[in-house]
């Protein structure tokens, strides 16, 4: 019974820690589905402004983006 236990959590625990990794993956996706919006936000910008050269409108959270994006690189860089 002791043996099937310890079995049992290490398989857990690989599980587990499989999982921890395989996220990444799923960021990178994230990922790049984050820059295909970035891209579009600049080219929606850009013509925002050519239509309205006056403006001081923000057009899309570039400010608040940044930091988050500052945030994300201090996590992962275990700062």
């Amino acid at each position: 019974m002791y043996k099937y236990r310890l079995t049992e959590e290490i398989n857990t625990k690989e599980k587990w820690q499989q999982s921890r990794i395989d996220i990444f993956d799923t960021l990178e996706i994230r990922l790049e589905e984050i820059k295909k919006l970035l891209r579009q936000g600049k080219i929606e910008t850009i013509k925002y402004y050519r239509e309205n050269p006056n403006s001081y409108t923000v057009v899309l959270g570039t400010d608040l983006t940044t930091e988050y994006i500052n945030d994300i690189e201090t996590l992962l860089k275990g700062e």
